[in-house]
């Protein structure tokens, strides 16, 4: 029954709006196409800010910083009994979902998602941001230049959301 509503939804919500529409005495073809074409410049004009983003990561990731960085924190996570398998995951998430996402499935492939480092990597995705990501595509693309509050704000919610994940999934499943 569920999967029937599911399958459903989206076109019933498309039929509605163009009942509405028709209803309104618009003519929904001629405004669904000028919405286009502005959806269009929108993505001309975040392409540079997208590239940029993809760059950075790149090349970040290609240069091995996270592994230096991995081996001067690991006698710190171990005393803090944080799994150091997780902190790639927490380091990126902030930067890129997907790239969280991709080590978050080499985690539940290695370590199985029922474990306590798939728990803890699964409640890190859901209970953060993409920060970087956010401030680099959203406010470039409105030619917001002064982040600096956003940036730290975010990036300390994104500490808490990852020192919480730990602990709750902590308290409730180890």
């Amino acid at each position: 029954m569920f999967k029937i509503i599911s399958n459903l939804i989206i076109p019933l919500m498309v039929l509605g709006i163009v009942i509405y529409g028709i209803r309104q005495r618009v003519n929904v073809y001629d405004v669904f196409i000028e919405g286009a074409k502005e959806s269009f410049e929108m993505v001309i004009s975040l392409f540079p800010c997208m590239l940029a983003m993809i760059f950075g990561i790149n090349l970040f990731l290609k240069s091995n910083a996270l592994n230096y960085f991995l081996n001067l924190l690991k006698p710190f996570f171990s005393y803090l009994n944080i799994p150091l398998e997780i902190i790639p995951m927490a380091i990126m998430r902030p930067i890129s979902g997907s790239s969280s996402l991709a080590i978050l499935n080499n985690l539940f492939q290695e370590y199985g998602p029922d474990s306590f480092i798939g728990r803890v990597g699964s409640v890190i995705q859901g209970s953060t941001e993409t920060t970087f990501y956010v401030l680099t595509l959203y406010f470039g693309s409105v030619g917001i230049k002064k982040i600096r509050h956003a940036l730290w704000v975010g990036l300390l919610v994104d500490l808490i959301g990852i020192l919480v994940s730990i602990i709750i999934v902590g308290l409730f499943f180890q």
